[in-house]
């Protein structure tokens, strides 16, 4: 008999899953898809920390997840042997003409906000070796970002499960204390037993290039994430689309193609080996939906990372862990279902 059964095989079901068997739970996984099959087995996965000012819950919680990340990520590929693809490389974003005071004073909140252990500062674009396109000539370098292979990551998380003693299926029974990890299938179930919308699917369209530059820190330029992977990709991505026809790539993703072309010189001559379109859920609050699940007594509920997943997972396999293991609550009040009902 497992101590807990996750039901969805995404990076908060695995991450969850993961924690559990840390602490000494016997864990089942339960998914039709296998890991990472729905919004989780992407192409993107970039690690991005929000500005480093107006602190609230969902920032604070976010740093301490990416802070724990290289740990966590590093104990995932020791024990299964597969490699996510994780490294801190940084980030840079092209920085406005005349928005350099704005940009040199969130350094200074960063100072203190994130502990000391990560900067946001000015620099020269031309200090790199692939420069974004820049009109100022200065780019926000922060030293917090970081990077991972989604599809890759769900597949070291279940390799590290398994090498534990964890359980991988299809299909079984809940046994033990159970958790709801199916992002937007259970979205749409929360949203046909409430009277306004819990959360809804968004689309989003992503590239992969083959372009190698897997030490480069990734590039936010005109709302793109630019992540250079560590097999040799870069990852573009990615669209927001609420309303749509199809879960097929389209013309939106060959104008974000064009868009990181602009942004980032360097892949305008890089063929694109790869199209991803998928659903990723968001919560009404915009804040990961975490706690007792609505429509399941006495069952939980990890819901809504939406653009932010793998950089919450590592916080979020812990807290929910410490709630289902040993009662232990520490979910910001924002995260709880509640804020979305």
């Amino acid at each position: 008999m497992a101590d807990i059964t996750v039901r969805g095989a995404g990076v908060f079901g695995l991450a969850i899953a993961w924690c559990c068997s840390l602490r000494g739970a016997r864990v089942q996984v339960i998914d039709p898809g296998g890991p990472g099959a729905c919004a989780s087995g992407g192409i993107v996965g970039a690690l991005a920390p929000h500005v480093p000012e107006n602190w609230n819950d969902k920032k604070a919680f976010q740093l301490d997840s990416l802070l724990m990340a290289e740990a966590f990520w590093r104990d995932v590929e020791e024990a299964g042997g597969k490699s996510p693809g994780y490294a801190r490389t940084g980030r840079l974003q092209p920085l406005e003409q005349g928005a350099e005071a704005l940009a040199e004073a969130r350094g200074q909140g960063a100072e203190t906000l994130w502990q000391g252990r990560a900067v946001w500062q000015v620099a020269r674009a031309e200090a790199f070796a692939h420069p974004p396109r820049c009109d100022s000539g200065l780019v926000i370098h922060d030293t917090l970002s970081a990077r991972v292979h989604p599809a890759q990551a769900c597949a070291a998380l279940a390799a590290a499960i398994t090498a534990r003693g964890g359980r991988i299926a299809s299909d079984g029974a809940d046994e033990g204390r159970v958790v709801w990890a199916t992002g937007a299938a259970d979205l749409a179930a929360l949203n046909a037993a409430h009277p306004r919308q819990v959360g809804a699917s968004i689309k989003g369209q992503a590239a992969l290039f083959d372009f190698a530059m897997p030490d480069h820190p990734q590039l936010f330029a005109g709302g793109l994430h630019i992540v250079p992977h560590a097999d040799g990709t870069t990852a573009v991505g990615s669209t927001t689309e609420r309303v749509f026809d199809g879960l097929e790539t389209d013309t939106q993703l060959d104008d974000l193609i064009a868009t990181a072309c602009v942004a980032f010189p360097a892949l305008a001559e890089a063929p694109v080996i790869a199209r991803w379109a998928g659903l990723r859920p968001r919560s009404r609050s915009r804040a990961p939906m975490l706690g007792p699940h609505p429509l399941h007594p006495g069952q939980f509920i990890a819901n809504g990372g939406f653009k932010i997943g793998f950089g919450m997972a590592p916080k979020v396999g812990e807290v929910m862990a410490d709630l289902m293991l040993n009662g232990q609550d520490d979910i910001p009040p924002g995260f709880r279902p509640e804020a979305s009902l």
